[in-house]
C-alpha cells in the first residue's frame, strides 16, 4: 500500500475508507433489500425482548429495551453499506426452493454411484455364514 501513495500526499481516515470502498466495488445501483432487513431486526427485537423479560425480571428494562431500538438504526446501516457492496443474503424461501423436496441430501457412496455396475456383497458376518475362526467352547453343566 506505501507504494500506491508514494510521493502523493497520504489520505487521511475518511479519504481512506472512501477509497478502500472504491477498491471493493461499490455500486449505487444495487438494491436494498429493505424489507428483509426490517423483519430481519423485529424478529431479533421480539425473541431478545422476550429473553430480557425472562431473565432480567427482577431489574428495570428500560436501558436493555432503548438498546435493542437503537440496534435498528445500526442494523440497517450494516445491511445497506453490504449490498451496495454486493452482499445479497438468500431469503428462506430462495434457500427452501434450493433443497429438494425428500429433504435431506443423502451422498451416494463412490462404489453405488454408477447404476449399470453392481453393488459390491456386504462383509460376511455370522448369519451369512461367515467362516467361524474363535468360537469359545460351551461350558460344561455341572
Amino acid at each position: 500500500m506505501r507504494a500506491y501513495w508514494r510521493g502523493a500526499p497520504r489520505p487521511s481516515g475518511s479519504q481512506r475508507f472512501v477509497s478502500i470502498l472504491l477498491i471493493v466495488s461499490w455500486q449505487s445501483s444495487r438494491p436494498v433489500p429493505w424489507n428483509q432487513l426490517a423483519k430481519e431486526w423485529l424478529v431479533y427485537v421480539v425473541l431478545m425482548g422476550g429473553v430480557f423479560m425472562v431473565f432480567f425480571r427482577d431489574r428495570p428494562l428500560g436501558g436493555l429495551f432503548a438498546g435493542l431500538l437503537a440496534s435498528g438504526p445500526l442494523y440497517l446501516g450494516f445491511g445497506f453499506v453490504l449490498a451496495k457492496l454486493g452482499y445479497k443474503r438468500k431469503s428462506f424461501r430462495e434457500l427452501r426452493a434450493e433443497t429438494p423436496k425428500g429433504g435431506k441430501k443423502r451422498k451416494q457412496p463412490a462404489e453405488t454411484a454408477d447404476p449399470e455396475r453392481p453393488r459390491p456383497k456386504p462383509a460376511p458376518t455370522r448369519r451369512t455364514g461367515a467362516p467361524v475362526q474363535h468360537r469359545s467352547k460351551p461350558k460344561r453343566k455341572r
